[in-house]
């Protein structure tokens, strides 16, 4: 299983709103520079965070976006989700979708990854990240995924 570009291009962003977080808002346009992506990609990214309720825009020259929670309160995968669907397999979260999972030992497997995938992004906040990143290095400024 590979992670997308637009999962890990999100969690960036998200990563860059935490490290500013309580300071005001945040051009989108600083946050592309800094990241070294694409600033068009990236608007496209921010239509589905803030649509899921974890980004606020504003307009103007004081604009830009924020968090809507503080990194404590924001999952890896709240955010990862928004943007990929992490289920290995369909049948893990749609059983009715396979006329064999009645008889299918595979499908077990598959429903324990989702489990640990789920539980694993689930128990790890942006503050977390935050913290892992300041004692990789004292200087912390940003991170790259």
């Amino acid at each position: 299983m590979k992670v997308s570009t637009k999962a890990r291009y999100g969690l960036r962003l998200m990563m860059a709103l935490a490290t500013r977080h309580g300071q005001g808002p945040v051009f989108l346009k600083d946050i592309a520079r800094e990241q070294e992506l694409s600033e068009k990609y990236l608007s496209r990214i921010v239509i589905d965070l803030r649509s899921a309720g974890l980004l606020d825009a504003f307009r103007g020259a004081n604009g830009g976006y924020i968090l809507t929670r503080s990194p404590d309160k924001i999952t890896v995968r709240e955010v990862v989700t928004v943007l990929e669907d992490m289920t290995p397999v369909e049948c893990a979260k749609e059983p009715a979708v396979c006329g064999r999972v009645e008889i299918c030992s595979a499908n077990e497997v598959w429903c324990r990854l989702d489990k640990a995938i789920q539980e694993t992004l689930g128990g790890i906040t942006l503050e977390d990240m935050l913290a892992w990143g300041r004692q990789k290095n004292e200087n912390y400024v940003m991170y790259y995924l």
